[in-house]
C-alpha cells in the first residue's frame, strides 16, 4: 500500500550559511557603523546581539531576509524575546522542528474532515499517512501544503 511521511525538519547547514550572510551584510551597512551588533550560530540556534532594540528588530528582518535567499521557510523561525545584559540587547532565534502533538492532531482532523479514504498515524515527531491510491495520498499533500499550521512540512519516503 503506498505511503508516505509528513516531516518538518530544518537544513541546519543552510541556516549557518543564513547566519554567515546576515554578518556580511550587518558589516555593510551604514546604520551598523560603529555598533557593536552580530549574529552567532550555535547548537541549532542564532544569537543576535546589539547596543539597541530597534537594532535587533532590524536585524530580526535581515535574518529573514537572508534565510529566503537559502530557501529556508521563515515560518520555522521562533523568535524569544530579548534579554538585557548591561548595555546589549541580545535575543535568540530558535527554529521549530519536528512536529508537536497538538499540531500532528489538527493534520490528522484536517485529512478526517475531508473525508479523504487515507489512514494517518502520529509517530513522534512525524505523520505517517497510508492509502490505497496514489491519488489520494498526493491531495493529503496539497490540503497540508495549504492549511496555515506555521511551520513548514516537508513529504518523505513516499512508497508503493
Amino acid at each position: 500500500m503506498p505511503s508516505f511521511d509528513i516531516v518538518s525538519e530544518i537544513n541546519m547547514e543552510e541556516v549557518r550559511n543564513a547566519t554567515e550572510n546576515a554578518n556580511r551584510e550587518l558589516s555593510t551597512r551604514f546604520d551598523f557603523r560603529g555598533v557593536e551588533a552580530s549574529f552567532e550560530y550555535k547548537e541549532k540556534t542564532v544569537l543576535m546581539a546589539a547596543q539597541a532594540e530597534f537594532q535587533l528588530q532590524q536585524m530580526e528582518s535581515m535574518f529573514r531576509s537572508a534565510c529566503a535567499k537559502r530557501n529556508l521557510d521563515t515560518s520555522a523561525i521562533d523568535c524569544k524575546p530579548h534579554t538585557v545584559t548591561g548595555k546589549n540587547y541580545r535575543q535568540v532565534i530558535a527554529f521549530k522542528e519536528g512536529i508537536e502533538q497538538a499540531v500532528a492532531k489538527k493534520i490528522v482532523k484536517l485529512v478526517k474532515d475531508a473525508k479523504i479514504k487515507v489512514q494517518t498515524a502520529i509517530q513522534g515527531d512525524q505523520l505517517r499517512v497510508t492509502g490505497k491510491k496514489r491519488d489520494d495520498l498526493q491531495e493529503v499533500m496539497q490540503l497540508v501544503r495549504q492549511a496555515e499550521l506555521g511551520q513548514p512540512f516537508q513529504f518523505n519516503n513516499f512508497r508503493d
